[in-house]
């Protein structure tokens, strides 16, 4: 018997089946408890739908789609002044204000969907498709029109079932996803030091040098609330200061995101004199360790080299506690280059609801992705 799949969309964490996490076991990210942090602390311009497939009443398949419309979005990223940010930024605004993201726009990785290891791969993608079809219907009926359909993050085995289903999609890969990897005779910082060349080993006793006088501090739910003002005035100043930006958080992410995934959220403070000039995040996938959003004084930043030793620390942590590795996630390449992470390509699908803007896909991306220069580096002996 050949039995149809269906779906069903879903407008908020408190709504999805019972059977859900069952499906969720492997990848934190679309659990209940982590899209119930999305739906109540998501940014002021991101609305997400969750999305469940099923094989007559039983749950073979969840999904994430996070929807995000530019009318209430600051800034663009600040960082670069120049003609084709200018051209870019109207280009965002009159033609891809409305973007619907199948996948995490928060995240780097195959955070979209999930499938039941037995059922029909093509199958349950085709259903998925109809999924987004009938979300587009839903949001254009709301007066929210879709400019943009993105499908992301893969690698090049992952993609090639969905080019199979979506056709008319634009295959597109942006910068890479930064991933390290930890060496399993690894047991302490001091093994990962003894591993490096003398130049990056004396990148970081330089780096560790600048940062005396620094205390970090894992902080408590009640820490980030007290704090919670001058945490998101930190990493505002980071995220505006990026290149490209779709997105800011809302001011309480951070705390509300330690109220509901606890121990599986921890956030670092970095004092100076007693005062907060930096912090870092990072959220435990199973034996992955992944890096979230971080922010700095920027002065201080410089002196201290703190971004670089957040860096050493985050890889210090995942030793000590026996990750597997950490996904350093895209931005400052090079940097995390130096520290031992490596590339890995990560494709998406994108199209537009425009069928000549459509026709013009690979270059009207080229306006929409900056190009980032850099240099990989091998500090490893």
């Amino acid at each position: 018997m050949n039995t149809t799949y269906s779906f069903q969309i879903y407008k908020s964490a408190s709504l999805l089946p019972l059977e859900w996490n069952s499906l969720a076991a492997n990848n934190i990210f679309l659990t209940r408890e982590y899209l119930e942090v999305l739906e109540n602390s998501c940014p002021v311009n991101m609305t997400c739908h969750f999305i469940g497939l099923f094989e007559e009443k039983k749950l073979i398949g969840i999904a994430l789609t996070q929807f995000l419309f530019a009318e209430k979005l600051e800034s663009f990223g600040e960082r670069d002044k120049c003609l084709k940010t200018s051209v870019r930024n109207f280009a965002l605004k009159n033609f891809a204000s409305h973007v619907l993201f199948v996948g995490n726009n928060m995240l780097t990785g195959q955070n979209a969907f999930i499938f039941d290891k037995n059922i029909k791969e093509s199958k349950a993608i085709k259903t998925l498709h109809k999924a987004i079809n009938q979300l587009k219907k839903d949001l254009k009926e709301s007066g929210r029109k879709v400019h943009i359909t993105s499908i992301k993050d893969f690698t090049a085995k992952e993609i090639e079932p969905l080019q199979a289903e979506f056709k008319n999609n634009y295959t597109f890969s942006t910068q890479p996803n930064m991933i390290f990897e930890i060496n399993e005779n690894w047991k302490t910082e001091q093994d990962y030091i003894d591993a490096l060349l003398k130049k990056y080993r004396d990148q970081y006793k330089r780096a560790r040098k600048k940062s005396e006088g620094i205390i970090k501090q894992q902080m408590s739910l009640s820490d980030i609330k007290q704090y919670e003002d001058v945490i998101y005035d930190l990493y505002f100043h980071v995220a505006k200061n990026a290149p490209f930006n779709t997105f800011f958080l809302a001011r309480n992410h951070f705390s509300f995101f330690k109220e509901i995934m606890g121990d599986n959220f921890l956030l670092y403070g970095y004092f100076l004199d007693e005062k907060l000039i930096g912090f870092n995040t990072l959220i435990k996938n199973g034996d992955v360790m992944d890096t979230y959003f971080l922010g700095y004084d920027e002065s201080v930043q410089r002196e201290k080299m703190l971004y670089l030793n957040m860096l050493y620390d985050m890889i210090a942590y995942s030793i000590k506690k026996g990750f597997k590795e950490i996904v350093f996630a895209r931005t400052a390449l090079e940097i995390k280059s130096s520290v031992g992470a490596k590339p890995v390509k990560m494709y998406g699908l994108i199209t537009h609801s425009n069928a000549l803007i459509n026709h013009n896909i690979s270059r009207f991306f080229n306006y929409l992705e900056p190009k980032t220069e850099w240099q990989e580096r091998n500090p490893f002996k």
